[in-house]
């Protein structure tokens, strides 16, 4: 008969499932993974920052990340009309991990759900969650198996790490609409053919409208000559330019002249896509006997690249937080243990948006004189260490981003 109990139901098998799971199960705790998708399959979130390696390594899984052969990354460029800058994650304040990589998420997802699975994880692929009940002293799922039946699971606890597919918001009512404007993405993978000797391939290439400051192009390099490119904009914006994806993502590419240089040679190979109204929120991050991770609970806006960091962090102190809870009787304060952390990082990247839409952080990372401890400390958000409390860029981001910007402002040179 088939086994659908466990200590842990955990709802997708993405990176925030997958690490999740891992780390519970390296604790003894017996952990059932559900997955609605097959996989591999297509995902976008693809530059990922530094902070990951130590959760990847936490894990077990860096060995296979480093084996897989993705592409290095060392740091983030931007770039505006002429004006360019770069970060290199070797520079950075927080003594952390100084690379990353840049992956194409069919392929990274699943080495991470496989990795899970080769150290004694339980994932079960195209098992739909229907519903979820906490009452008692267990937590139930009802579930549609792939021959189309229906069966109970239960467990002590259930983490949600669906990612997008956000399932315990939708069955608990616990959504509610973020406070940025609703925006646009649209984005493919192409073969580049980027001729220029002076693009780095180690690090992902931001790009802005020439016209449009809070229209961004990403530039994402894997090996053998592909990238991962998407323009994001307010979706207003983007009506006059049609339907059509790809006739979207080509006609904003040539307003950027500098882009359009880069990619004049690109094949498009593969359907474009796009993703509406993707920032999200939810009223709590935890009830009884369950928690959000990752994007499930709180996508923000994948200009920093942050959503695989937070998914990944969020698994890392959950699961730190059932092994206490599950395997040492302590009684965890959710709220207090796990949102609070969580949020703090989460918030710190929040200010980082909200600057980069207002104009703030372009003014900061532009401006030709930096001030070199500052821009350490900024380097280490952007390689994901937005929960290092002795970075004071890292803390009330909004006032201290604001007083900067300022600065920059009255000395332009």
């Amino acid at each position: 008969m088939t086994k659908r109990t466990a200590d842990v139901l955990i709802i997708g098998a993405g990176p925030s499932g997958s690490i999740a799971s891992a780390l519970l199960n390296k604790q003894g705790i017996d952990c059932l993974v559900l997955e609605r998708q097959t996989f591999p399959r297509f995902s976008i979130g693809e530059s990922l920052l530094a902070h990951i390696i130590d959760i990847l390594d936490e894990a077990d899984m860096l060995p296979a990340v480093e084996a897989q052969g993705f592409q290095y990354k060392n740091g983030a460029a931007f770039r505006w009309g002429d004006q360019y800058t770069d970060f290199d994650f070797g520079e950075q304040y927080t003594d952390g991990c100084d690379h990353a990589y840049q992956v194409q998420r069919a392929i990274f997802d699943k080495l991470l759900a496989d990795e899970a699975a080769k150290q004694g994880v339980d994932i079960r692929y195209q098992h739909e969650i229907l519903s979820f009940s906490n009452d008692g002293d267990k937590a139930r799922l009802q579930v549609r198996e792939p021959d189309g039946s229906e069966h109970r699971y239960e467990g002590q606890f259930v983490l949600d790490a669906s990612g997008f597919g956000r399932v315990l918001p939708r069955l608990l009512n616990l959504e509610y609409p973020s406070n940025f404007p609703v925006r646009r993405s649209v984005f493919t993978h192409i073969e580049d053919r980027i001729s220029d000797p002076a693009f780095d391939r180690q690090k992902i290439l931001v790009s802005i409208h020439p016209d449009h400051a809070d229209v961004w192009y990403w530039l994402i390099p894997f090996p053998n000559g592909r990238c991962s490119v998407g323009v994001v904009a307010e979706r207003e914006l983007l009506a006059p330019y049609g339907d059509d994806n790809e006739t979207v993502l080509k006609a904003l590419i040539a307003e950027t002249p500098s882009l359009q240089t880069l990619l004049a040679n690109a094949k498009f190979d593969t359907p474009v896509q796009t993703i509406i109204g993707y920032s999200a929120n939810v009223k709590s991050l935890h009830g009884e006997r369950y928690a959000l991770l990752g994007n499930a609970g709180e996508f923000l806006d994948p200009v920093f690249s942050s959503g695989v960091t937070i998914a990944m962090k969020s698994a890392q102190i959950a699961s730190g937080l059932l092994t206490r809870q599950l395997k040492n009787g302590e009684k965890i304060d959710w709220e207090t243990q796990y949102s609070k952390p969580l949020k703090r990082g989460v918030n710190a990247f929040r200010g980082y948006v909200e600057a980069w839409y207002d104009g703030r952080f372009r003014d900061i990372i532009f401006h030709p004189k930096p001030e070199q401890d500052i821009r350490k400390m900024i380097c280490s958000m952007l390689a994901g260490y937005a929960w290092d409390e002795t970075n004071p860029y890292g803390r009330e981001t909004d006032k201290r981003l604001t007083i900067l910007a300022e600065a920059c402002r009255s000395n332009p040179a």
